[in-house]
């Protein structure tokens, strides 16, 4: 997948407003694979909803977003599957992690469906995101911003065209949310991806190609 298209989305709950002041609500817009874009946004902006619609998980908004010309409103149930294992890779806000499985497992389960990494990868991976030491750890203990990069090195490990992360580094500091970005820097390069970060307050540290407010 080499672009996706927005032409005139809105969120239906917007729909009602007078007014609409965004760079991505009721506009003209394409994200091209190879680029970094970033979404600035306050509360309320949706830019989870726009992180759900690109993912196919809601469909509640008004206008036509296309991938590489075709309208997702078109894509079945197999259509939305290939996508979401080959193109597409999302870091939800919440995370979706599996509390009762250990950090590990719950990257292995994503990773087995594509067979993208080794074993020995992945573990590199929590080394250079400096939780190593969490690999077997239950996820329901550890800490959120621990969550956060087990969340982070899962949305890795598989293909994409694009990834989108919404609010990635909202419980890390400066040196882990840095650590995070050289690894994406490197998997983005390797595949040539784009990417697209939401943030209402801390940034993931990338160069981006485009800055919109949301």
């Amino acid at each position: 997948m080499n672009e996706i298209r927005l032409q005139q989305v809105l969120p239906r709950v917007f729909a009602n407003r007078d007014s609409i002041t965004s760079d991505i609500w009721h506009r003209d817009l394409t994200f091209r694979k190879g680029e970094r874009c970033l979404i600035e946004a306050a509360s309320g902006t949706g830019k989870s909803s726009l992180c759900s619609y690109l993912y196919g998980y809601r469909r509640d908004y008004e206008g036509i977003i296309t991938f590489d010309g075709k309208n997702i409103r078109a894509l079945d149930t197999a259509g939305w599957t290939a996508l979401r294992r080959r193109s597409l890779s999302l870091l939800f806000q919440e995370l979706r992690l599996f509390p009762e499985l250990t950090a590990l497992e719950n990257v292995w389960l994503k990773n087995r469906l594509t067979g993208h990494k080794t074993r020995k990868e992945i573990l590199t991976l929590f080394e250079k995101a400096g939780i190593a030491d969490k690999a077997n750890e239950k996820t329901a203990l550890l800490s959120f911003g621990q969550q956060q990069r087990v969340a982070f090195i899962r949305s890795l490990c598989q293909p994409f065209d694009f990834l989108l992360l919404d609010e990635p580094v909202s419980h890390l500091d400066e040196a882990n949310a840095e650590a995070l970005a050289r690894l994406l820097e490197e998997e983005a390069v390797r595949q040539g991806a784009g990417i697209l970060v939401t943030s209402v307050g801390a940034t993931l540290p990338l160069t981006y190609d485009h800055t919109y407010k949301l």
